[in-house]
């Protein structure tokens, strides 16, 4: 069945309601083990089922936000999922509690757990209203962004759309891009401000109504950080300043040295060689099909992945009008299968996003009957080394997308994996800072986070730019206003792919099984036991850094950039 045929049922929250009682209801008259077990399957079948049907709305909305049905679904979901896991987690607060859950932890992974008493600290009945809130705001940021028409050169582009020209080998395209782009954040910056200021102050709530001190203590329960703390990441801040930050700036120096500019604007960024940025040769059918070989030849077990997705129609990857922003991978339990989501722009981010995507796809359809379905994905963290990892396992194949171009694109990869290191772990200090602040206003925090910009990103030079230099950037990374403190995890992630990169590049032949091994294992372990299992480094130990950057730096020294 391919996915347009996948039936959707609209999930009524009464029939829910009754099916968790119900369920509760014969977990507490449970006479014996089985019994309990077979409760427990019947409340987590149901919740597997309510996710699949939650997928499925939110695949075909966000493909097409014009959709009426959808968003009127959107609607629907945003008020009632927040009483749904009031539900379930009061399904789980009773398994917790039954005297049968020492033998339940036979048969079920740890982290369901971990998972089970984090919800307990992170929810109550009486914040059900914030988060319908929260969700009525994120859906307003995502609606907005999601209009963007902006008109350039005689056309009318998205937000995503408008990438393509930001990187075009004419600096005064470039140039007057860039500045049409975030000349339409300028514009509706009064707006944003607002859904954000909205968002910290509901979100602030919450944690002060569940006994928290602030946002940022209850985000790291949200976020299932079930293994490290606010300290083991400001030890990793500290090492990313010291380690990343200099070799970053060198990075910069050499691209600008490379374009033979007097300096490096904001809109040079995003243009790496005077012979044009590396982009992908062909058309998004073309690309699918190469990207088929490619996994075929990489293993047996990525290729039976990649025909599956293929067959089944679970790629939606061209940016089209109405369709959200970004990209993403979700799973639906009750068929068994991954989507991918994408904004395809001519530019190599087709490449580098169909291979991320396709790494958290490949975890979620091997580790796809594990249950219950909350395990079958990783934490954040961990599940970001799937994707990242994935990045660097098909280098050899990039000749297959970029031709004569390959070499260009795997050094720009490199570069941009090295580059994104500071502004993920920006983006999180920032973070650290509005929740910790709940009082501040939106200009305190446009110039808070300017302030902090100039720490991990000294290069910046946005003197033609008046609205960045005011600390604006921050308005396009949406994981901010729609997945709050998910951010650092990709850095995290991006410090264990480049451990794979490195094994890569000695041939160390293991290093594949390993990365399979963890896609095998999906939610069942935390993050600090995956990346041990990857037989790799935590990136908190101290001068893991360090070692990941010497070899880096090493390989890159060893390509004359100017020739690409």
């Amino acid at each position: 069945m391919k996915f347009k045929d996948y039936p959707y049922e609209h999930i009524s929250y009464e029939a829910f309601e009754e099916t968790m009682q119900q369920a509760t209801k014969h977990l507490k008259e449970a006479k014996d083990y089985d019994s309990f077990k077979a409760a427990f399957d019947e409340g987590k079948n149901a919740v597997a089922h309510m996710d699949t049907m939650y997928n499925i709305y939110y695949v075909r909305y966000t493909i097409n936000t014009e959709d009426e049905f959808y968003q009127k679904e959107n609607d629907y979901w945003d008020e009632v999922m927040p009483k749904m896991k009031n539900l379930y987690t009061e399904f789980d607060n009773e398994v917790l509690a039954s005297p049968y859950v020492e033998e339940l932890k036979k048969d079920v992974p740890e982290t369901y757990f971990l998972l089970a008493e984090y919800a307990q600290k992170s929810f109550s009945p009486k914040i059900i209203e914030d988060l319908q809130e929260e969700n009525r705001l994120q859906s307003s940021y995502q609606k907005l962004i999601a209009s963007a028409q902006i008109p350039f050169d005689e056309k009318v582009y998205t937000l995503s759309e408008l990438g393509v020209k930001m990187e075009d080998e004419d600096r005064d395209v470039r140039k007057r891009a860039t500045l049409a782009y975030w000349g339409w954040f300028d514009e509706h910056q009064d707006e944003i401000d607002d859904i954000y200021d909205r968002m910290v102050k509901v979100r602030d709530t919450m944690a002060k109504k569940l006994g928290y001190k602030n946002y940022v203590e209850l985000s790291y329960v949200l976020m299932n950080r079930f293994d490290y703390n606010k300290e083991d990441v400001e030890n990793y801040r500290r090492q990313v300043l010291e380690d990343v930050v200099p070799l970053c700036n060198e990075l910069y120096e050499r691209q600008r040295q490379r374009l033979g500019y007097d300096k490096l604007s904001v809109y040079d960024e995003k243009y790496e060689f005077t012979s044009g940025n590396p982009a992908p040769k062909y058309g998004t059918e073309e690309m699918i099909q190469r990207a088929n070989k490619m996994y075929h030849e990489l293993d047996e077990r990525t290729g039976k992945f990649f025909d599956f997705m293929v067959e089944h129609e679970l790629l939606d990857l061209d940016s089209k009008k109405g369709k959200a922003s970004g990209g993403y991978c979700t799973t639906f339990a009750d068929y068994h299968s991954p989507f991918i989501f994408s904004n395809f722009n001519k530019t190599s981010h087709d490449a580098e996003v169909l291979c991320h995507e396709a790494g958290h796809a490949f975890q979620a359809f091997t580790s796809i009957n594990i249950r219950p379905v909350e395990c079958i994905w990783a934490t954040y963290e961990s599940s970001e080394i799937h994707s990242m990892g994935m990045e660097f396992f098909t280098w050899p194949w990039m000749e297959s997308f970029f031709n004569e171009d390959a070499e260009k694109y795997r050094f720009l990869h490199l570069c941009g994996a090295i580059k994104f290191i500071p502004y993920g772990v920006l983006v999180d200090h920032f973070q650290h800072e509005v929740y910790e602040h709940p009082e501040m206003t939106p200009k305190q925090r446009r110039e808070t986070w300017r302030k902090l910009e100039k720490q991990y990103l000294p290069h910046k030079d946005y003197s033609e730019c008046q609205f960045l230099e005011n600390g604006g950037w921050w308005f396009r990374q949406s994981h901010i206003f729609t997945s709050p403190f998910y951010y650092i995890d990709y850095t995290l992630a991006q410090v264990c792919a480049l451990q794979f990169w490195f094994r890569l590049y000695q041939k160390d032949e293991t290093a594949f099984e390993d990365y399979y091994r963890i896609c095998q294992i999906g939610g069942t372990k935390t993050f600090r036991e995956i990346v041990k299992t990857a037989n790799l480094k935590v990136p908190f130990e101290d001068d893991c850094l360090k070692d990941v950057m010497i070899a880096v730096k090493e390989y890159l020294q060893g390509i004359d950039d100017k020739k690409l």
